[in-house]
């Protein structure tokens, strides 16, 4: 397939607001560096990430955002974000086997090769390289996973970033039989893919929710929700889970650890409710807790979950989908929060 030379595509001009996104018509099609593959993007979903990084959220710096990229680096704009991605290989570069062109591929969002070279440190698609906001994007080779599935390329771009998210949350504090879990934040992309991989995993879940979603919560295998107005500890009790999958933090944080039993685990992945908590270390330390932080993949992590979307063990929860030039949209809707699951850009 001989690839056009433009494509169109949304890119992220700078920090701000919805404005300092722009479609283009005329961006160059990237060409295959030595172990890349080329994949025409049929959907990308839409993340925290990218509103946050536009917004300079990750920034712990002054104003002039120099450390606002996951990996604490500044943002090279113009950017084509979008971490999401599934299409189709259309072309390969030097050391990369011809026979790839045709597949069908999720791309693992967090990147430890790019450009011919391996990373020191990872990076994350669509933040510190262009990704899949446009006709075409441009990986390494082994990052672009083959999958067989009979999904939409809209379904199946609602998993990447989310699902590999809540696996690696569950794969790093050993979720297994036998477990209860608890997971916050539980109807947005991470949490609602966590309750349906920790229930994969043979563990009981209880989602904390607003009343309104709890329904369609326990429907993906909560077998309670907590409203999350609500005095969590008054609801559920102390020390009366093994693993909290937080993805909100914020003021209500402290209760977390009291809920946590003794040799408790503690995974953080999100602070939609506030970064700034309060921590009582006799807390942490006297029952004896562990807390994981969990952003870079683990090596197994995003290959483990395509053999679960290809096993049926865990379904798409797409709530809306946009087509890519109404990404402001899609962003507002996102912001919104009046939905559960992933919404989706169609690209194709």
């Amino acid at each position: 397939m001989t690839l056009p030379q433009k494509m169109s595509g949304i890119v992220l001009t700078g920090h701000g607001g919805p404005e300092m996104l722009e479609w283009r018509d005329n961006l160059p099609v990237p060409a295959p560096g030595k172990g890349d593959v080329i994949v025409r993007v049929g959907a990308a979903g839409v993340n925290n990430t990218d509103i946050n990084t536009r917004l300079a959220w990750y920034s712990k710096g002054d104003s002039d955002a120099d450390d606002a990229a996951w990996s604490g680096a500044p943002i090279a704009f113009p950017l084509i974000q979008g971490i999401d991605v599934c299409g189709q290989i259309v072309a390969t570069g030097p050391g990369v086997d011809p026979a790839r062109i045709g597949q069908r591929v999720l791309i693992e969002p967090c990147l430890w090769e790019a450009n011919g070279d391996m990373l020191a440190s990872p990076w994350f698609l669509g933040s510190e390289c262009n990704g899949g906001f446009a006709d075409y994007t441009r990986v390494a080779s082994r990052h672009a996973y083959q999958i067989d599935s009979d999904l939409t390329d809209v379904q199946l771009a609602s998993f990447p970033c989310s699902y590999s998210t809540a696996e690696n949350m569950l794969t790093r504090t050993n979720v297994g039989p036998g477990d209860t879990v608890l997971v916050t934040g539980a109807s947005g992309g991470v949490g609602s893919a966590a309750i349906q991989l920790a229930r994969a995993r043979g563990a009981t879940v209880l989602a904390v929710t607003s009343p309104s979603k709890a329904e369609i919560l326990q429907s993906l295998g909560a077998i309670r929700t907590v409203d999350r107005n609500h005095d969590l500890i008054a609801e559920l009790g102390r020390n009366s889970v093994d693993v909290v999958i937080d993805l909100v933090a914020g003021q209500k944080w402290p209760s977390l650890l009291d809920l946590l039993r003794p040799g408790g685990r503690y995974a953080v992945a999100g602070a939609v409710g506030g970064p700034i908590v309060e921590l009582d270390v006799r807390t942490l330390y006297l029952k004896d807790l562990s807390f994981f932080g969990c952003t870079v993949l683990e090596p197994n992590v995003f290959g483990n979950l395509v053999k679960r979307i290809e096993r049926k063990e865990i379904a798409p929860l797409v709530a809306e989908t946009f087509t890519l030039r109404d990404i402001a949209a899609a962003q507002k809707a996102f912001g919104e929060k009046g939905y559960v699951g992933k919404i989706v850009l169609s690209v194709r």
